[in-house]
């Protein structure tokens, strides 16, 4: 996601109302840096609270060999101290729904399980110690045999972020919702969208917008869902991107700042929050 992907930090894409109104409502803010321009150091740097370097994260995790190449670990270690273990001393009910990228898929099998982590429940990509099967039909990404398409995944987990709270409602909750939408390949509905060729160019622009408004509106799901269980006043919502756009479509995504995803440049960390 780019700084500027949504209407309330200067998007001008598809209205994202949704998103908009926790800034509304809340706090926005305006210099924060990500840990890294990259995914799963970036991710270490959150759930931990570290330097990704000090738990060897470098680089996106991939196969083995990648790994071994790039001298970083296969996985988090186990051992690291944890946002959801925190939180699950003090009582809270933890949950994970959504990317992982922190250990396990292609063939590193021994990844430690989520609970290892301090979560208590968790729904999660192929990018992770136990992908769930409705999104995971193939190792990849995305796959036609999905059970839930690409363009669903986050109404899963947003389905998921509720019944987990419905369930522990008179509990404390921490949940990472972590969707990856705004990550490529961006595949919208193509019952509404796509008008004969399929997949539409999953680089383009036309294809990010249909993902973006999507996701807003499952944002919108969420927030509602809140209210419904009478949880609005005493739930903490953070959004905040991850680590830079790619493609960035000339800057535009960055609010016109400097580089993408992958590079140091203004444009990559620089995140809204």
């Amino acid at each position: 996601m780019g700084y500027s992907d949504v209407s309330s930090f200067g998007g001008n894409f598809v209205p994202t109302p949704n998103i908009d109104r926790i800034a509304a409502n809340g706090r926005k803010f305006t210099h924060f840096y990500s840990a890294a321009p990259i995914c799963s150091p970036s991710r270490a740097g959150f759930i931990t609270g570290n330097y990704p370097a000090r738990w060897n994260f470098s680089t996106y995790l991939d196969n083995r060999k990648h790994n071994r190449n790039a001298q970083q670990a296969d996985f988090l270690d186990p051992e690291a101290p944890t946002i959801a273990k925190i939180f699950k001393s003090a009582g809270y009910a933890t949950g994970h729904f959504g990317k992982w990228h922190l250990g396990g898929g292609r063939d590193v099998t021994n990844a430690p399980g989520f609970e290892k982590y301090g979560f208590d429940e968790h729904a999660s990509t192929y990018e992770s110690p136990d992908p769930d099967p409705l999104i995971t039909a193939t190792n990849w990404i995305w796959s036609e045999k999905d059970s839930i398409k690409r363009w669903d995944r986050t109404k899963y987990f947003v389905d998921k972020t509720l019944e987990f709270m419905q369930k522990h409602k008179g509990q404390p909750c921490f949940i990472n919702l972590w969707p990856d939408d705004v990550h490529t390949p961006w595949v919208p509905r193509k019952e509404t969208e796509y008008t004969g060729q399929y997949p539409m160019n999953p680089e383009e622009e036309a294809a990010f917008k249909l993902v973006l408004k999507e996701y807003d509106i499952q944002i919108g799901r969420l927030l509602d869902g809140l209210k419904k269980l009478g949880l609005d006043k005493n739930t903490i919502v953070i959004f905040t991107s991850d680590n830079g756009p790619l493609p960035s479509f000339r800057g535009t995504r960055a609010a016109g700042l400097r580089g993408t995803k992958l590079s140091l440049y203004e444009g990559a960390p620089a995140c809204h929050l």
